[in-house]
C-alpha cells in the first residue's frame, strides 16, 4: 500500500521485498502494489523511482492509456475517472510492462507485467482511511496547488467519491484475481 518513506531510503527490508516481488513474478504469481507498492513493484522490476513533477494529493483524474492491455484491464471503465492520490515521487515503467493509467501531472499511475499490476494513486480507499489521511498530514498540504487538496477538499462528496472509486477498485481487482486461478 502506501508509505511516508521513500523506496530508495536506505531501509534494511526494502532489499528483501523488491527479492520477494522478483521471485513472485518470476513464479508467475499474481502480485499488486499502490503508491509505495507500485513504486517497490518497479523498482523490483528493474524501474526508476524519482520525484514526482509535483505533488498530488487528494482526488484527482486520471485516464486509460489507448492500448489493447490497458483496455482488457480497464474494460468498462470510461476513459477518465477520479481515484485518491498521496504522493511526491513517481516511478517509471520497467522494461516489458505496459502503462495503462496517467494523469496530467504524472504519466506513470499504473502499469501492468503479466499478472502484476502496479498503481501510483490509490483504488483501494475507504471513507474512513481518507478522513484519516486528510487529518493525519496537515503540514505534508502547507502548499496551495491544483495538486494538493486541504481536508475539507479531500472530504467533500466523500461517500460519493468513495462509491465510485469502490467500482473502479472493484473492475481492476475483479482483474486482477483472474491471475490467481
Amino acid at each position: 500500500m502506501g508509505g511516508y518513506m521513500s523506496v530508495n531510503d536506505p531501509l534494511p527490508w526494502i532489499p528483501k521485498v523488491m527479492r520477494l516481488i522478483q521471485e513472485a513474478v518470476a513464479a508467475d504469481v499474481p502480485v499488486l502494489g499502490h503508491c509505495l507498492g507500485g513504486q517497490l513493484v518497479s523498482k523490483a522490476l528493474g524501474g526508476e523511482i524519482t520525484d514526482s513533477p509535483v505533488k498530488e494529493i487528494g482526488w484527482l483524474p486520471v485516464s486509460r492509456v489507448n492500448s489493447p492491455v490497458a483496455n482488457a484491464w480497464l474494460n468498462g471503465l470510461p476513459e477518465e475517472f477520479e481515484v485518491f492520490h498521496w504522493h511526491g515521487e513517481t516511478f517509471s515503467i520497467p522494461e516489458g510492462a505496459t502503462r495503462i493509467l496517467a494523469s496530467p501531472h504524472c504519466a506513470n499511475q499504473g502499469f501492468v507485467l503479466g499478472k502484476t499490476l502496479a498503481f501510483q494513486c490509490h483504488v483501494e480507499m475507504t471513507a474512513e482511511m481518507v478522513r484519516k489521511w486528510a487529518r493525519a498530514s496537515p503540514k505534508k498540504r502547507t502548499e496551495d496547488s491544483a495538486t494538493v487538496q486541504s481536508e475539507e477538499q479531500m472530504t467533500a462528496e466523500l461517500e460519493t467519491r468513495v462509491q465510485r472509486l469502490q467500482r473502479v477498485a472493484e473492475k481492476f481487482y475483479g482483474r486482477w484475481i483472474q491471475g490467481l486461478r
